[in-house]
């Protein structure tokens, strides 16, 4: 929105029929060729005409008045959402940063888990102690300062970062594909997939689709179909897309309970389909509401607000495990503590750790590729090996 500002809200004097706002579009953009029409949200905005470029498959959004001037074009791919988008899943990597996102978020979920259950409030001799965990303890000095920040944040933020982290897996590149042939092989699949996998965020514009001549021999007029978009009120913003076989009239709320896909006879205009969030597969409709949650936009700025707090508790968990591991770091090694024989409750841990492996393939991946590294690289490093502190366990 702060991006558009300069093309919304402006006074307008007269209007013209959308298939006008398309022909300046498209005279300000030669041998361009149309793709879609953006519904204005508010009469005073401009309309987005999404033009396919001739070169190199280029593409733009041309902003034209609701008087029928263009006034401004951006490029889509270098817009902000578009490139915050791509740091989030990508971290500007591609597939191989979309791996390294998904493992780290693997691992996140094995830490948070296997940290419940490790702080989970216990004193000697049996009861619970639930300071240090639900409170902190802030009389007892720096190092219980520190612990308990970590300890306590954890035991606070566990289930939002973990709804954050669940509701992102059908987007990751592996364990997204997996979820999908899932679906497919279970009869899960009602209706075209609504989001994209492996750090694919261009979902609003598909290349190759949009070098295809929609010169298809139709007679309902863009004008009639914008104007029956209109009377549905669909959820902003609204995308009319040309034949094809039919016109395409589509919802892309970012709150996709929202969403909407109406089809409509490029010959004769009428309504030929009508999907709706509802009629929607329950599996997808689960995920759907998870990626609203995600994206913080399932119920407004509180769903915002709950998102930067979780944010900022992860950030406060990382800065003081952080902190507690330089204050007791020893010098020339990394300061992992020393492997008991059997470590305390360590079945409960190892039954976690197996059971993610089982359902997130990145961290089964990484955890054989550490135990090949153990056995059959570090026995040959003895300096890299005293330095991570597991020395004494090659050596039994």
């Amino acid at each position: 929105a702060w991006e558009e500002a300069p093309f919304r809200g402006q006074p307008v004097a007269a209007t013209v029929a959308p298939s006008q706002q398309i022909d300046a579009a498209l005279k300000a953009f030669p041998d361009a060729r149309f793709d879609s029409y953006r519904l204005p949200q508010s009469p005073g905005d401009a309309a987005i005409v999404h033009l396919a470029l001739p070169s190199d498959q280029q593409v733009r959004d041309v902003f034209v008045s609701a008087e029928g001037r263009v006034v401004g074009s951006l490029d889509p791919e270098t817009r902000i959402a578009e490139f915050v988008s791509s740091v989030h899943s990508t971290v500007l990597l591609g597939k191989a940063g979309s791996w390294a996102v998904e493992l780290a978020a693997s691992w996140a979920i094995v830490m948070i888990l296997s940290g419940l259950y490790l702080w989970m409030p216990r004193r000697e001799g049996g009861g619970l102690g639930l300071a240090g965990v639900v409170w902190p303890r802030l009389r007892l000095g720096k190092q219980a300062f520190w612990r308990d920040i970590h300890a306590v944040t954890g035991f606070w933020v566990s289930g939002l970062a973990l709804l954050l982290l669940v509701t992102a897996m059908p987007w990751a590149g592996v364990w997204g594909d997996a979820f999908k042939a899932i679906r497919a092989q279970a009869g899960w699949v009602q209706g075209k997939q609504d989001w994209k996998t492996g750090g694919d965020n261009h979902s609003e514009h598909d290349h190759a689709a949009m070098m295809m001549d929609h010169s298809a021999r139709h007679t309902a007029s863009i004008d009639s179909i914008i104007s029956a978009a209109r009377a549905e009120k669909l959820a902003f913003p609204v995308v009319v897309t040309p034949p094809g076989e039919h016109w395409s009239v589509k919802s892309n709320a970012q709150n996709r309970p929202l969403r909407a896909t109406l089809n409509y006879n490029a010959v004769t205009g009428q309504k030929v389909s009508d999907e709706r969030f509802a009629g929607r597969h329950p599996i997808d409709q689960i995920v759907g509401y998870g990626i609203a949650w995600h994206e913080g936009q399932l119920f407004g700025w509180i769903n915002q607000a709950i998102g930067v707090l979780t944010a900022a508790a992860l950030i406060t968990l990382a800065v003081s495990g952080f902190v507690m591991w330089r204050r007791r770091k020893p010098a020339g090694g990394l300061g992992a503590p020393p492997l008991p024989a059997l470590p305390a409750r360590i079945q409960g841990v190892v039954a976690i750790l197996l059971t993610l492996a089982a359902l997130l393939p990145m961290l089964a991946a990484s955890l054989i590729l550490l135990w090949l590294f153990e056995r059959l690289i570090l026995p040959r490093l003895p300096k890299l090996s005293r330095w991570l502190g597991v020395a004494t366990f090659l050596q039994t």
